[in-house]
């Protein structure tokens, strides 16, 4: 069997994936959240990166074991992410984890090595569960995490993507506005998957946080303080957490819409990242876009696929080094 291998080291996830070389399908994925202490909003850089460099030989026994033993892998290439956005300026130690690897176990295996960006790979990934998705043309793609609430217009190209930014943060992104309120609430790190069940024991909350979008840019300091500000004086947990969930559904169709008004032939909107993988949150969003723009296709991927994961970025290096 002939796969290609995918690495991601974000700042949350150590994320290994193989998919088959001639058709590009997934043959298995494994990753690990890196350890955050209760109480604390994430890791410093160099933390992370030493967990990566622990936890990579960990995640490639998990990804071998469900390739199965008795099946000889003929390694065609490695994909591996080396930054956080595509452009020469993103920069971030985490993904040198990733590298370093990736470089070693390419050179030992004389196979080539494709690098690419974390934000790519959450794009490729969702557009390989995505049929409606058309391959070949421009498209609009948000990407929400806990360093990015980037909307761009996204191309595929031979490489990756072509992106060309339209809105992105303009202080606190989307995911460190769900880490901070769920941390405040006593929840783990990362908080997301427990502010959303926590959010279900809401009963018809009529308290509400305000969404800005100033000259394009998502920003949610404001509401991530008024949420704190509301713990404090007493607001029920739940009716927080359904109310975060919800400013940030509303800040993600303003810029959509913004944006399909600036790009009027784009008809396609992809949505990923982590935070984009809250079911109410795409039920919000999915809802309000097809009433406002029910011309436009919107999809997400799945929710296991829209967190940090490397299936993209094998799919990115597969599609390189098989088609050219």
């Amino acid at each position: 069997m002939r796969c290609v291998l995918g690495i991601d080291t974000s700042n949350y996830t150590t994320s290994l994936c193989a998919v088959d070389y001639d058709s590009g399908t997934l043959v298995a994925e494994s990753r690990k959240l890196l350890p955050v202490q209760l109480g604390e909003r994430g890791l410093r850089q160099s933390d992370a990166l030493f967990f990566h460099v622990q936890q990579i030989p960990l995640v490639m026994d998990q990804l071998m074991a469900q390739v199965g033993t008795g099946r000889q892998v003929q390694w065609m290439g490695v994909g591996v992410s080396v930054r956080p956005r595509p452009n020469a300026s993103s920069y971030m130690p985490v993904f040198r984890a990733g590298q370093s690897f990736a470089d070693a176990f390419a050179r030992a295996l004389c196979v080539p090595v494709v690098r690419t960006s974390h934000q790519e790979g959450h794009v490729a990934a969702a557009q390989y569960f995505l049929e409606e998705m058309p391959s070949d043309v421009t498209f609009l793609a948000v990407h929400l995490s806990g360093g990015t609430s980037d909307v761009v217009l996204a191309r595929p190209t031979r490489f990756g993507y072509s992106v060309h930014p339209v809105a992105e943060g303009a202080d606190l992104h989307a995911g460190q506005f769900v880490d901070r309120v769920g941390v405040a609430l006593g929840l783990p790190f990362p908080a997301g998957p427990h502010l959303e069940k926590l959010a279900r024991e809401s009963k018809n909350s009529e308290f509400r946080l305000g969404v800005r979008l100033v000259e394009n840019r998502l920003s949610f300091s404001g509401p991530c303080s008024a949420a704190l500000r509301a713990l404090e004086r007493g607001v029920a947990p739940a009716d927080v957490a359904l109310a975060v969930q919800a400013c940030i559904a509303n800040a993600v169709v303003k810029a959509v819409t913004s944006a399909l008004d600036a790009f009027s032939d784009v008809r396609h909107c992809m949505i990923a990242g982590g935070v984009a993988s809250n079911a109410y949150i795409q039920e919000r969003v999915t809802h309000r876009l097809r009433v406002l723009r029910p011309d436009v296709y919107v999809g997400f991927a799945p929710a296991r696929f829209s967190s940090d994961n490397a299936l993209g970025v094998a799919r990115i290096a597969q599609k390189f080094l098989h088609h050219g």
